[in-house]
């Protein structure tokens, strides 16, 4: 095979520059036999921007990302940044812009718990004794968090109102539903639908566009519909219950971060932002990040778990460059080393803790 992955490399602040040094490496010692040779350029977002650029995303930055094939992010944010106004804060300023930019409407995020590591969960191991394997995909580029109106307004008798717009289309609703049937084909063929369609109208647009558009197109999947609240609750009640479940943003945005506190450690949680445009390899472009933060607290001491970082390289093979095989083999390496109790700190729970480059050592030994 003869091979150019071409994409941006995005570090970040905080942890972000040393988990993504690891990401790389191991994404070269992976490719590297099949004869793909990485090409990736580097380019400064979030607080690191502002102090280099004065924005959180500089035309330089998204020029480098507009001449990819797929973005791999890391973290963004932290104390130093905190005090300027909301717009402008690194998270905010970076991340929503580059979705905006991309069209990335489907954020896939895996919510995998190893069974040696169930003592990560706050659950009690007997309702997880096998460990988690689902995944949340939420709706990324609608609902509340963008429709229109949103504004802030003094009414007539010096009271301010805030109003926030729910608004979804039929054709958004079905796009998010084709990437929840795709995830579905390739697991268990079960899909929950979550809404809230006993109070909102978009979620009874939803439920009926959804129903419609399983029983025209994948009739071989099962699909189920869930309040919520009740979502909610059974995540933390019998997760496994699930084995892919979407719903809209701001849900989404809720479940996902649910799903990712039951599984343990955030340094093990990556994820994917999908988007309409296809690649160069004619592939969904997308942007790939691990779902946690930017540990500013232990920048730069050589303790972090990197593995979320790789396993958000290893979506990159698999959804942007069709590099599925290469991706199982990186997860499967992860996966024998955290079994033979090979652990960065935050995930040893009593065992020898080692740190992020030892991690990687351990990764590329084990593809």
């Amino acid at each position: 095979m003869s091979k150019t992955l071409k994409f941006a490399v995005l570090p970040g602040d905080g942890i972000g520059p040393e988990v993504m040094n690891v990401a790389l490496k191991v994404l070269e010692a992976a490719t590297k036999p099949s004869g793909i040779t990485l090409e990736y350029e580097s380019a400064d977002v979030g607080g690191i921007a502002i102090d280099n650029h004065g924005v959180a995303l500089p035309d330089s930055t998204l020029d480098v990302c507009k001449a990819s094939d797929a973005i791999l992010f890391g973290s963004v944010g932290g104390p130093k940044w905190e005090n300027l106004p909301p717009k402008e804060q690194p998270e905010r300023a970076a991340l929503l812009p580059i979705r905006k930019a991309f069209s990335l409407f489907a954020n896939v995020r895996p919510g995998l718990l190893f069974k040696e590591l169930v003592d990560a969960s706050p659950l009690k191991t007997e309702r997880i004794p096998d460990g988690i394997d689902i995944v949340c995909i939420r709706e990324l580029t609608g609902g509340i968090y963008f429709g229109q109106p949103k504004e802030t307004r003094e009414l007539e008798n010096g009271e301010l109102e805030a109003i926030d717009t729910m608004v979804y289309k039929t054709s958004e609703i079905e796009r998010i539903a084709e990437v929840a049937a795709q995830t579905a084909l390739g697991r268990g063929k079960r899909v929950c639908s979550v809404d809230k369609a006993n109070v909102l109208e978009t979620s009874v647009l939803w439920r009926k566009t959804v129903t419609a558009f399983f029983e025209e197109k994948y009739p071989e999947l099962e699909l189920s519909h869930m309040y919520v609240d009740n979502a909610a609750m059974q995540l933390a009640r019998d997760p496994n219950q699930f084995d892919v479940l979407f719903t809209e943003n701001m849900f989404g945005d809720i479940l996902s971060d649910e799903m990712a506190v039951i599984c343990g450690s955030m340094g093990m949680m990556s994820s994917a932002s999908l988007g309409t445009a296809k690649n160069g390899h004619g592939q969904p472009f997308g942007l790939y990040e691990p779902a946690g933060g930017t540990a500013p607290d232990i920048a730069g001491q050589g303790v972090a778990n990197p593995c979320a970082q790789v396993l958000s390289g290893a979506m990159m093979l698999r959804f942007s460059f069709g590099l599925g095989d290469i991706a199982d083999r990186i997860e499967a390496a992860i996966k024998s080393a955290v079994q033979n109790d090979i652990r960065t700190g935050d995930i040893a729970f009593g065992k020898k803790a080692i740190g992020t480059e030892a991690m990687c050592d351990a990764i590329i030994e084990r593809l």
